[in-house]
């Protein structure tokens, strides 16, 4: 197994100047199938990078019970596609809406055959009295997103906060 971790360099080149609709959904990323493990479920969620926020979508929630399990269907991931900006944070009421000033750091080990990708996000709460730090693990059915993560590092909007991609080879 060979791990490679790369910190992410900003890119400081100019780029031409683009239609407001091409800025529009250049701003916004969307980062997608990933899962929350809690004790006794997995808690399905997409994080929507916006102008001035990291939106946190409530996808679904399945047991780990085998009478309790849901599944979450493509539905919700094709609302919070669909869905304005503005209007991602009132699409459930369990939706996180984390000020990108908040942010510090962002993590992304690509997995490997036998291992999950997972995203590590940590923010700083908005009272400012401590951070939170959540571990999301990618379905069986995602891409481990390393461009997407990557076009995080090279914006401007993210020059404070720490992005690194941990890449691996093998099995594990």
């Amino acid at each position: 197994m060979t791990a490679e971790i790369e910190p992410m360099d900003r890119d400081d080149g100019t780029s031409e100047e683009r239609t407001s609709e091409t800025q529009e959904n250049s701003k916004r990323v969307h980062l997608t199938r990933w899962f929350r493990q809690r004790p006794t479920s997995l808690e399905f969620w997409d994080a929507v990078v916006t102008d001035d926020s990291l939106v946190w979508c409530f996808l679904g929630e399945s047991f780990k019970s085998l009478l309790l399990r849901a599944d979450v269907s493509e539905y919700s991931r094709k609302e919070v596609e669909n869905c304005a900006n503005d209007g991602l944070p009132e699409l459930s009421e369990q939706n996180i809406s984390v000020p990108l000033s908040a942010l510090q750091r962002i993590e992304l080990d690509t997995g490997a055959r036998f291992r999950r990708s997972k995203l590590t996000v940590t923010w700083e709460r908005t009272d400012g009295d401590d951070t939170v730090t959540w571990e999301l693990y990618g379905t069986s059915d995602s891409d481990p997103q390393v461009e997407l993560v990557e076009s995080l590092a090279a914006d401007d909007r993210f020059a404070h906060v720490d992005v690194h991609i941990h890449r691996r080879s093998g099995l594990l």
